[in-house]
């Protein structure tokens, strides 16, 4: 039998599923768990990609092309549906993902060559998709920030989704770039119940910091909004106005909802989270999340995944679009304009002037 080791500190993921590419599994033995086993560390891996640009073709996604300087995320986010990303990587979705983090050393190197070429056609770029680029490694590596100096040098629009106040620091090249209608940044905000943030996103920033994070973003005049995600319906979903009201006060201008998405591994590690943290409210749960999702816990259909379906889908969009209009949040997100781009970082120009 596995050890059972009880929520590990830290960590959203208490072991390491099997991967589902892989033929074959190792299973712990019985007996006293070690101590890399109950508090691992973080280990960081040299990331060799030869590009840094990633391409999306799902139609339910509000960007293209994105920047993702790291593999993995710190955060440790029970329910993070990016988890199964690090099984083509030959590891787990589990603690591999949280603990097991690769560094795209070369990221702002590779940009610069990538807008750099004839074949660019300047776009918005998002930064993070399948991972949070300001997870606690960013406060070593930098790699988001020399990234986004490349997009300020290049003049190319950018948005970002964050849960960690440390987009903040980033404030005065996102400033820059806002001034040419080129930036926009999204905090996500699960929950206003500190616990409950620190039991379902336990290394992310603290909500008090997120709309702190949302106040100096907007001080700085960098447009700003509040991405509620994922609502889990009878877990935070209750909390949804409240989050808004909170965002809107602390300078957000626009806002955003997505529901829980438990695709392929992420589903068992979801349920074992529960267990361990609110087994009085698994079943619930779980049974909500069936009731809008065709029966099955994960529906993988473009649309419905993202809002789900049914009356309870219904009530959860009708009481978004109430608390957005009496906070007045915008549904649409900042528009943002390709205008100002500066071939090869604007260098041509130069010999002009």
């Amino acid at each position: 039998m596995p050890i059972d080791l009880g929520p590990v500190h830290g960590r959203g993921a208490v072991d390491n599923p099997a991967n589902r590419f892989e033929q074959i599994a190792y299973e712990p033995p019985s007996g006293d768990a070690d101590e890399e086993a109950t508090a691992p560390t973080t280990r960081f891996y040299r990331d060799t990609a030869r590009s840094i640009l990633a391409h999306n073709e799902s139609p339910d996604v509000g960007f293209d092309t994105s920047i993702n300087p790291y593999r993995g995320c710190e955060h440790g986010c029970a329910y993070c549906y990016a988890r199964p990303y690090h099984e083509y990587l030959g590891l787990s979705a589990g603690l591999d993902f949280e603990t097991k983090i690769f560094v795209k050393e070369d990221a702002p190197k590779l940009l610069r060559h990538e807008l750099s070429s004839p074949k660019w056609k300047p776009e918005v770029i998002a930064i993070s998709g399948v991972t949070d680029a300001y997870q606690p490694a960013e406060r070593h590596f930098q790699l988001t920030r020399r990234c986004l100096e490349v997009l300020a040098e290049f003049r190319n629009p950018v948005g970002i989704v964050t849960k960690n106040r440390l987009v903040a620091r980033d404030r005065d090249i996102l400033r820059e770039l806002a001034r040419d209608h080129a930036a926009c940044v999204w905090i996500s905000v699960t929950s206003l119940d500190g616990d409950l943030a620190r039991r379902m996103e336990p290394r992310a920033t603290q909500p008090a910091g997120r709309l702190a994070a949302i106040t100096a973003l907007a001080d700085a005049r960098v447009p700003v909004g509040v991405l509620a995600a994922p609502m889990i319906a009878g877990l935070n979903d209750h909390e949804l106005p409240a989050i808004l009201k909170a965002a809107a006060d602390a300078g957000a201008q626009y806002a955003g909802y997505i529901m829980l998405r438990l695709p392929y591994g992420v589903k068992g590690i979801f349920e074992d989270w529960l267990t361990r943290h609110y087994p009085d409210r698994r079943e619930k749960v779980l049974g909500r999340q069936r009731e809008m999702h065709g029966g099955e816990l994960n529906d993988a259909r473009f649309g419905s995944r993202m809002r789900g379906e049914g009356e309870m889908a219904r009530q959860i969009e009708s009481l978004f679009k109430t608390a957005c209009r009496r906070n007045e949040l915008s549904l649409d997100s900042v528009g943002l304009s390709t205008a100002a781009f500066r071939p090869a970082g604007g260098k041509q120009g130069l010999l002009f002037e």
